[in-house]
């Protein structure tokens, strides 16, 4: 209400454009234009093939059951991140662990027996002699038996003492052998009951997310049966299958331009792998784009994405060229600042193509041979545009 008790007059919804669209040029009049002035120059450029392709991690794997069993655990769910070495699923042991205790229990007695053979023929090697009589009999009989019976024995050549007392001897060193190898196959039978034990449990390789559960907690599971998937996104890439035909103009370390599904915006990509042979079936190449800066909540893994490979089988074509840093994000459309023939900058629309280079790109449509453009467009002026006009449609509303 005015001073007089009448209304305010608000401002026509035309004319408060036209202040808006004045108050937006006045700015970009403000520019000067004559410091970072491009020529526009048209040079020979290949066509690009547009192919399709998808986002991958830089590393992933499926975690497999080993061993037949129940689930016991699984440490979460699809999207929950883990570190390295972290359990993630572990299978019920219990038949495994009664196994070991069983085994422990063979190597004790195994054990036991390598001792007391060891003693028995440590007592035949310092006790025994040719004298030494097999008779196990007390008193008489054995005396008898060691003072006559053996000593005439050998002068008659009836019986050798050294062969004899020599054969007890290896007989205990076979028993003592046999005893550590009883040791031995029960210490392989722990081993062997261990690996099994760390069959059951799945860890993780390294830091990552789990994209796909395949099982739940008490499932049954039988070795072989996918148990989870694990990936490392830190480091996106995209995957595409490039016909044969124009692989060879690709190389590792080159810029590629890609487009993710969410946005139209083109994003920068460098080749990083390139596949040895071609699939006989499709003829393709299979090669890996890493995404150098991806969106934060964009670049989700297994999302479609198209890549601008280019084709340098087919003919050159002459395009305009201007330098990246021209070039003005206005949402998902590209423009640029060309210079009118009065000297002042005007926004205006194009059609970008692709990379020549890493700091320059073509224009299909909006710009001929010989304009010029602003080559560097400060982000926090064209950024201020927006807060500035919305401000001024605040202010023009209060009347």
């Amino acid at each position: 209400m005015t001073a007089k008790g009448k209304p305010r007059k608000r401002l026509p919804f035309v004319g408060m454009m036209l202040l808006l669209a004045g108050f937006c040029a006045s700015n970009v009049m403000a520019v000067d234009a004559a410091k970072d002035v491009y020529t526009v120059q048209s040079k020979e450029v290949s066509d690009t093939v547009t192919l399709g392709g998808t986002v991958v991690p830089f590393r992933d794997v499926t975690l497999s059951a080993q061993l037949p069993g129940r689930v016991r655990t699984i440490a979460g769910v699809e999207g929950d991140s883990f570190k390295k070495g972290t359990l993630l699923v572990a299978i019920e042991d219990s038949d495994l662990l009664a196994k070991r205790d069983s085994a422990f229990a063979e190597l004790s007695k195994a054990q036991s027996m390598f001792r007391n053979n060891n003693v028995q023929l440590t007592r035949q090697l310092h006790s025994g002699s040719p004298m030494a009589s097999d008779n196990m009999g007390m008193g008489m009989p054995r005396m008898f038996d060691r003072e006559f019976t053996r000593p005439f024995s050998s002068m008659m050549g009836m019986d050798n003492p050294g062969l004899s007392d020599y054969a007890q001897n290896y007989a205990h060193g076979i028993q003592v052998q046999q005893a550590h190898m009883s040791i031995i196959q029960a210490q392989s039978a722990i081993k062997e009951i261990d690996a099994k034990l760390r069959d059951a449990r799945s860890v993780a390789p390294f830091d990552g997310i789990i994209t796909v559960k395949h099982v739940e907690k008490g499932d049954t599971v039988q070795p072989g049966m996918p148990l989870i998937s694990f990936a490392d996104p830190s480091r996106l890439r995209i995957k595409v299958d490039v016909p044969a035909r124009i692989v060879s103009g690709i190389k590792k370390g080159m810029t590629v331009q890609a487009k993710l599904d969410v946005s139209d915006a083109l994003v920068e990509t460098t080749v990083v792998q390139i596949y040895p042979m071609a699939d006989p079936q499709r003829h393709t190449v299979t090669i890996k784009l890493e995404l150098a800066n991806p969106p934060k909540g964009i670049a989700l893994l297994g999302m479609y994405a198209e890549a601008l490979i280019p084709d340098l089988t087919s003919q050159t074509k002459s395009l305009p060229t201007i330098p990246r840093a021209a070039v003005i994000w206005r949402g998902s459309l590209p423009a640029v600042l060309a210079i009118v023939e009065n000297g002042e900058p005007e926004l205006r629309m194009v059609r970008l193509g692709g990379l020549v280079g890493k700091d320059y790109v073509t224009v299909l449509s909006g710009l001929r041979d010989g304009e010029a453009v602003v080559a560097n467009n400060p982000a926090s002026m064209i950024t201020g545009w927006g807060n500035q006009a919305e401000g001024s449609v605040k202010e023009l509303t209060t009347f």
